[in-house]
């Protein structure tokens, strides 16, 4: 992974074999990230997206692999606990151009994921709210 900062913005490389969770949660520690907006596109070669079960309260995984193009990850950075919190949905096409999506757990990089993250000024943390199971944005 390589990254730079350009004002409230940082340029993100995300390199082949790596897994996205795991930089962007390193990037947010050594960078004291706690409140972000996340974009990116380029290639997983293997993943799990999930649907919310708002019955069950849980996530319903499936795992994909092969040849797959990033068509969109989007989602935000906050915290829960003092940690930095992930929140991203998944987009991605096969060879055929058939795309898959959802919750984003986790993906290991193919080839390159080129990412930006907006630093949002201000902080916002989440609480795990009961009734719906979900980690929720504490907004007071």
């Amino acid at each position: 992974m390589k990254y730079k900062r350009y004002g409230n913005t940082y340029a993100v490389r995300i390199d082949r074999g790596e897994e996205i969770c795991e930089k962007l949660k390193e990037i947010c520690v050594k960078e004291n990230i706690s409140f972000a907006a996340v974009s990116a596109i380029g290639a997983l070669g293997e993943f799990t997206v999930g649907v919310f079960d708002t019955e069950k309260k849980e996530y319903k995984k499936k795992t994909f692999s092969g040849a797959y193009e990033i068509i969109s990850l989007l989602g935000n950075i906050t915290t829960m606990n003092g940690e930095p919190y992930s929140h991203l949905h998944l987009c991605a096409a096969d060879e055929t151009g058939i795309c898959v999506g959802g919750h984003f757990n986790c993906g290991k990089v193919s080839a390159t994921c080129e990412m930006f993250l907006q630093i949002v000024n201000g902080e916002l943390s989440r609480f795990h709210e009961e009734q719906t199971g979900l980690n929720l944005f504490d907004i007071r």
